[in-house]
Protein backbone atom coordinates (compact mmCIF):
# COMPACT_ATOMS: atom_id res chain seq x y z
CA UNK A 1 0.00 0.00 0.00
CA UNK A 2 1.40 3.40 -0.98
CA UNK A 3 1.84 6.14 1.60
CA UNK A 4 -0.94 8.14 -0.07
CA UNK A 5 -3.30 5.13 0.05
CA UNK A 6 -2.42 4.60 3.74
CA UNK A 7 -3.42 8.18 4.55
CA UNK A 8 -6.63 7.75 2.56
CA UNK A 9 -7.51 4.57 4.46
CA UNK A 10 -6.92 6.28 7.81
CA UNK A 11 -9.15 9.24 6.91
CA UNK A 12 -11.92 6.99 5.55
CA UNK A 13 -11.87 4.93 8.76
CA UNK A 14 -11.96 8.04 10.96
CA UNK A 15 -15.05 9.49 9.25
CA UNK A 16 -16.94 6.31 8.35
CA UNK A 17 -19.39 6.81 11.25
CA UNK A 18 -20.03 10.46 10.37
CA UNK A 19 -20.19 10.85 6.57
CA UNK A 20 -20.55 8.67 3.48
CA UNK A 21 -16.92 8.24 2.43
CA UNK A 22 -14.75 5.63 0.71
CA UNK A 23 -11.00 5.09 0.53
CA UNK A 24 -11.07 5.62 -3.24
CA UNK A 25 -12.82 8.98 -2.85
CA UNK A 26 -10.30 10.18 -0.26
CA UNK A 27 -7.37 8.92 -2.32
CA UNK A 28 -8.62 10.85 -5.36
CA UNK A 29 -8.80 14.08 -3.34
CA UNK A 30 -5.32 13.56 -1.91
CA UNK A 31 -3.90 12.66 -5.30
CA UNK A 32 -5.29 15.84 -6.87
CA UNK A 33 -3.72 18.05 -4.18
CA UNK A 34 -0.37 16.24 -4.21
CA UNK A 35 0.10 15.62 -7.95
CA UNK A 36 -1.77 18.49 -9.61
CA UNK A 37 -1.20 21.26 -7.09
CA UNK A 38 2.13 20.06 -5.63
CA UNK A 39 0.84 20.24 -2.04
CA UNK A 40 2.98 18.27 0.46
CA UNK A 41 1.25 15.06 1.54
CA UNK A 42 1.00 16.05 5.22
CA UNK A 43 -0.64 19.37 4.31
CA UNK A 44 -2.92 17.67 1.80
CA UNK A 45 -3.97 15.16 4.46
CA UNK A 46 -4.83 17.95 6.91
CA UNK A 47 -6.79 19.80 4.22
CA UNK A 48 -8.86 16.77 3.26
CA UNK A 49 -9.45 15.85 6.90
CA UNK A 50 -10.63 19.41 7.62
CA UNK A 51 -13.07 19.24 4.70
CA UNK A 52 -14.66 16.12 6.19
CA UNK A 53 -14.76 17.71 9.65
CA UNK A 54 -16.69 20.62 8.14
CA UNK A 55 -18.99 18.30 6.19
CA UNK A 56 -19.73 16.23 9.31
CA UNK A 57 -20.17 19.32 11.49
CA UNK A 58 -17.91 17.97 14.23
CA UNK A 59 -14.80 19.12 16.08
CA UNK A 60 -11.33 17.69 15.53
CA UNK A 61 -11.14 16.17 18.99
CA UNK A 62 -14.24 14.05 18.30
CA UNK A 63 -12.22 12.04 15.78
CA UNK A 64 -9.74 9.49 17.09
CA UNK A 65 -7.16 7.88 14.88
CA UNK A 66 -7.31 4.68 16.94
CA UNK A 67 -4.58 2.10 17.45
CA UNK A 68 -2.25 4.64 19.02
CA UNK A 69 1.31 3.87 20.01
CA UNK A 70 2.22 4.21 23.68
CA UNK A 71 5.18 6.58 23.72
CA UNK A 72 7.54 8.23 26.17
CA UNK A 73 7.05 11.97 26.55
CA UNK A 74 10.55 12.73 25.27
CA UNK A 75 9.75 10.83 22.07
CA UNK A 76 6.99 13.29 21.14
CA UNK A 77 8.46 15.13 18.16
CA UNK A 78 5.57 15.58 15.72
CA UNK A 79 2.52 17.81 15.68
CA UNK A 80 -1.03 16.44 15.58
CA UNK A 81 -0.18 12.82 16.44
CA UNK A 82 -2.53 10.62 18.49
CA UNK A 83 -0.62 8.80 21.24
CA UNK A 84 -1.06 6.97 24.55
CA UNK A 85 0.97 7.83 27.67
CA UNK A 86 1.79 6.30 31.07
CA UNK A 87 2.67 9.32 33.19
CA UNK A 88 2.70 11.01 36.57
CA UNK A 89 1.09 14.42 37.07
CA UNK A 90 4.11 16.39 38.27
CA UNK A 91 2.67 19.88 38.60
CA UNK A 92 -0.58 21.80 38.06
CA UNK A 93 -0.55 25.44 36.93
CA UNK A 94 -3.17 28.16 37.08
CA UNK A 95 -5.09 28.26 33.76
CA UNK A 96 -4.80 31.59 31.93
CA UNK A 97 -8.11 31.17 30.14
CA UNK A 98 -11.63 30.23 31.18
CA UNK A 99 -11.67 27.74 28.33
CA UNK A 100 -8.91 25.67 29.97
CA UNK A 101 -9.92 23.13 32.61
CA UNK A 102 -6.42 22.04 33.65
CA UNK A 103 -2.86 22.77 32.57
CA UNK A 104 0.38 21.48 33.98
CA UNK A 105 3.28 19.08 33.64
CA UNK A 106 3.22 15.33 33.02
CA UNK A 107 6.30 13.16 33.39
CA UNK A 108 7.72 9.69 32.88
CA UNK A 109 11.20 8.17 32.98
CA UNK A 110 12.21 10.07 29.82
CA UNK A 111 11.34 13.58 31.05
CA UNK A 112 8.37 15.96 31.26
CA UNK A 113 5.84 17.52 28.90
CA UNK A 114 3.14 20.16 29.21
CA UNK A 115 -0.50 19.08 29.01
CA UNK A 116 -3.74 21.02 28.51
CA UNK A 117 -7.34 19.90 29.06
CA UNK A 118 -10.18 22.13 27.87
CA UNK A 119 -13.52 22.76 29.58
CA UNK A 120 -15.44 21.60 26.51
CA UNK A 121 -13.86 18.13 26.81
CA UNK A 122 -15.63 17.58 30.17
CA UNK A 123 -12.93 15.26 31.53
CA UNK A 124 -12.40 14.20 35.10
CA UNK A 125 -9.89 16.30 37.04
CA UNK A 126 -6.35 14.92 37.34
CA UNK A 127 -4.67 14.98 40.75
CA UNK A 128 -1.12 16.16 41.35
CA UNK A 129 1.21 13.27 42.23
CA UNK A 130 -1.12 10.60 40.80
CA UNK A 131 -0.04 8.28 37.98
CA UNK A 132 -2.26 7.66 34.94
CA UNK A 133 -2.67 5.84 31.69
CA UNK A 134 -3.88 8.41 29.18
CA UNK A 135 -5.25 6.99 25.95
CA UNK A 136 -6.01 9.10 22.90
CA UNK A 137 -4.18 12.38 23.52
CA UNK A 138 -3.08 14.70 20.73
CA UNK A 139 0.38 16.21 20.38
CA UNK A 140 0.83 19.93 19.78
CA UNK A 141 3.80 22.20 18.96
CA UNK A 142 4.57 25.80 19.83
CA UNK A 143 7.92 27.54 19.23
CA UNK A 144 9.58 24.15 18.86
CA UNK A 145 8.20 22.93 22.20
CA UNK A 146 5.84 19.96 22.16
CA UNK A 147 2.86 19.40 24.46
CA UNK A 148 -0.20 17.16 24.58
CA UNK A 149 -3.88 18.02 24.58
CA UNK A 150 -6.47 15.94 26.41
CA UNK A 151 -9.75 15.87 24.49
CA UNK A 152 -13.24 14.46 24.76
CA UNK A 153 -12.08 11.09 23.37
CA UNK A 154 -9.25 10.80 25.92
CA UNK A 155 -9.55 7.89 28.36
CA UNK A 156 -8.09 8.50 31.83
CA UNK A 157 -7.17 5.50 34.02
CA UNK A 158 -5.51 5.82 37.41
CA UNK A 159 -2.69 3.32 37.94
CA UNK A 160 -1.42 2.15 41.31
CA UNK A 161 2.30 2.41 40.69
CA UNK A 162 5.04 4.98 41.10
CA UNK A 163 6.51 6.40 37.90
CA UNK A 164 10.00 7.83 38.32
CA UNK A 165 10.16 11.10 36.42
CA UNK A 166 13.39 11.70 34.50
CA UNK A 167 15.15 14.81 33.22
CA UNK A 168 15.24 15.27 29.45
CA UNK A 169 17.44 18.38 29.48
CA UNK A 170 20.76 18.48 27.67
CA UNK A 171 23.62 20.96 27.77
CA UNK A 172 25.55 21.79 24.60
CA UNK A 173 28.09 24.45 23.78
CA UNK A 174 29.88 25.87 20.79
CA UNK A 175 30.31 28.79 18.47
CA UNK A 176 27.14 30.04 16.84
CA UNK A 177 28.04 29.47 13.20
CA UNK A 178 24.70 29.89 11.44
CA UNK A 179 21.29 31.54 11.81
CA UNK A 180 18.92 29.46 9.73
CA UNK A 181 15.99 30.36 7.52
CA UNK A 182 12.81 30.94 9.51
CA UNK A 183 14.60 33.06 12.10
CA UNK A 184 13.97 36.65 13.17
CA UNK A 185 10.52 38.19 12.83
CA UNK A 186 7.98 35.51 11.94
CA UNK A 187 4.19 35.24 11.87
CA UNK A 188 2.16 32.49 13.51
CA UNK A 189 -1.40 31.34 12.87
CA UNK A 190 -3.82 33.18 15.19
CA UNK A 191 -6.44 30.43 15.24
CA UNK A 192 -7.20 28.98 18.68
CA UNK A 193 -4.79 26.18 19.67
CA UNK A 194 -2.77 26.67 16.46
CA UNK A 195 0.65 28.32 16.54
CA UNK A 196 2.10 27.17 13.25
CA UNK A 197 4.56 29.47 11.51
CA UNK A 198 3.02 30.93 8.34
CA UNK A 199 4.62 30.35 4.97
CA UNK A 200 3.83 33.16 2.52
CA UNK A 201 0.89 34.17 4.68
CA UNK A 202 -0.58 30.66 4.78
CA UNK A 203 -1.09 28.25 7.65
CA UNK A 204 -0.71 24.60 6.67
CA UNK A 205 -4.05 23.86 8.35
CA UNK A 206 -6.11 27.07 8.19
CA UNK A 207 -4.99 28.52 4.85
CA UNK A 208 -4.56 32.29 4.43
CA UNK A 209 -4.79 34.07 7.78
CA UNK A 210 -3.78 37.40 9.30
CA UNK A 211 -0.85 36.14 11.36
CA UNK A 212 0.49 37.30 14.69
CA UNK A 213 4.11 38.44 14.94
CA UNK A 214 6.62 36.48 17.00
CA UNK A 215 10.40 36.16 17.35
CA UNK A 216 12.65 33.13 17.23
CA UNK A 217 16.15 32.09 16.23
CA UNK A 218 17.03 28.73 14.71
CA UNK A 219 20.78 28.53 15.20
CA UNK A 220 23.63 26.08 14.72
CA UNK A 221 26.32 25.64 17.38
CA UNK A 222 29.69 24.10 16.50
CA UNK A 223 32.10 22.91 19.21
CA UNK A 224 34.80 21.94 16.73
CA UNK A 225 33.77 18.28 16.62
CA UNK A 226 30.05 18.29 15.86
CA UNK A 227 27.20 20.71 15.22
CA UNK A 228 23.93 21.05 17.12
CA UNK A 229 20.69 22.78 16.06
CA UNK A 230 19.25 25.07 18.74
CA UNK A 231 15.98 27.03 18.93
CA UNK A 232 15.63 30.26 20.91
CA UNK A 233 11.99 31.27 21.55
CA UNK A 234 10.81 34.87 21.75
CA UNK A 235 11.92 35.44 25.35
CA UNK A 236 15.34 33.89 24.75
CA UNK A 237 15.73 35.70 21.41
CA UNK A 238 15.02 39.09 23.01
CA UNK A 239 17.55 38.35 25.76
CA UNK A 240 20.12 37.03 23.28
CA UNK A 241 19.93 39.89 20.77
CA UNK A 242 18.60 42.82 22.79
CA UNK A 243 15.94 43.29 20.11
CA UNK A 244 12.39 43.12 21.47
CA UNK A 245 9.32 42.31 19.41
CA UNK A 246 8.07 45.90 19.01
CA UNK A 247 11.51 47.07 17.90
CA UNK A 248 11.72 44.20 15.42
CA UNK A 249 8.33 45.13 13.96
CA UNK A 250 9.48 48.73 13.57
CA UNK A 251 12.71 47.66 11.84
CA UNK A 252 10.70 45.60 9.38
CA UNK A 253 8.20 48.42 8.83
CA UNK A 254 10.95 50.96 8.12
CA UNK A 255 12.65 48.64 5.65
CA UNK A 256 9.41 47.23 4.21
CA UNK A 257 11.08 43.85 4.64
CA UNK A 258 10.93 41.40 7.56
CA UNK A 259 14.25 39.74 6.63
CA UNK A 260 16.18 42.76 7.92
CA UNK A 261 15.43 41.60 11.47
CA UNK A 262 17.19 38.26 11.02
CA UNK A 263 20.06 40.05 9.25
CA UNK A 264 20.43 42.45 12.18
CA UNK A 265 20.40 39.60 14.67
CA UNK A 266 22.79 37.48 12.63
CA UNK A 267 25.35 40.27 12.44
CA UNK A 268 25.27 40.66 16.22
CA UNK A 269 25.45 37.02 17.40
CA UNK A 270 27.35 35.14 14.69
CA UNK A 271 30.66 33.85 16.00
CA UNK A 272 29.82 34.17 19.69
CA UNK A 273 30.37 31.16 21.96
CA UNK A 274 27.43 29.81 24.01
CA UNK A 275 26.45 27.16 26.48
CA UNK A 276 22.80 26.18 26.02
CA UNK A 277 20.64 23.98 28.25
CA UNK A 278 17.18 22.68 27.48
CA UNK A 279 15.11 19.67 26.39
CA UNK A 280 15.86 17.91 23.13
CA UNK A 281 13.08 17.61 20.59
CA UNK A 282 14.01 15.88 17.38
CA UNK A 283 17.27 17.41 16.19
CA UNK A 284 16.83 20.59 18.26
CA UNK A 285 17.84 21.65 21.74
CA UNK A 286 15.38 24.24 23.08
CA UNK A 287 17.26 27.08 24.75
CA UNK A 288 15.58 27.26 28.15
CA UNK A 289 18.84 28.63 29.57
CA UNK A 290 21.92 29.95 27.85
CA UNK A 291 25.16 31.71 28.68
CA UNK A 292 27.57 33.58 26.45
CA UNK A 293 31.23 33.23 27.32
CA UNK A 294 34.70 33.26 25.88
CA UNK A 295 35.41 30.09 24.01
CA UNK A 296 37.77 28.52 21.51
CA UNK A 297 36.01 30.14 18.58
CA UNK A 298 38.24 31.81 16.03
CA UNK A 299 36.19 34.54 14.36
CA UNK A 300 37.60 34.02 10.85
CA UNK A 301 37.16 30.24 10.92
CA UNK A 302 33.61 30.68 12.24
CA UNK A 303 32.71 32.97 9.32
CA UNK A 304 34.22 30.51 6.86
CA UNK A 305 32.20 27.73 8.48
CA UNK A 306 29.02 29.83 8.37
CA UNK A 307 29.43 30.55 4.66
CA UNK A 308 29.79 26.83 3.95
CA UNK A 309 26.56 25.80 5.74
Amino acid sequence: MTELRTHAAEIAEQFSDHVDVTEDEVETKLQQLVEEYQVPLDEATRSVRNSYLEEAGIERDEISQGGNDQVLVNDVDQDEQWVDLRVKLVDLWDPRSDSISQVGLLGDESGTIKFVAFETSELEQLEEGQCYELSNVVTDEYQGTYSVKLNRTTTITEIDEEIEVGDNSETVEGALVDVQSGSGLIKRCPEENCTRVLQNGRCAEHGEVDGEFDLRIKAVLDDGHEVQDVIFNREATEKLTGIELEEAKQLAKDALDTTVVADEMRADILGRYFTVTGPTLGRYVLANEFEQHDGPADAESVLIKARSI
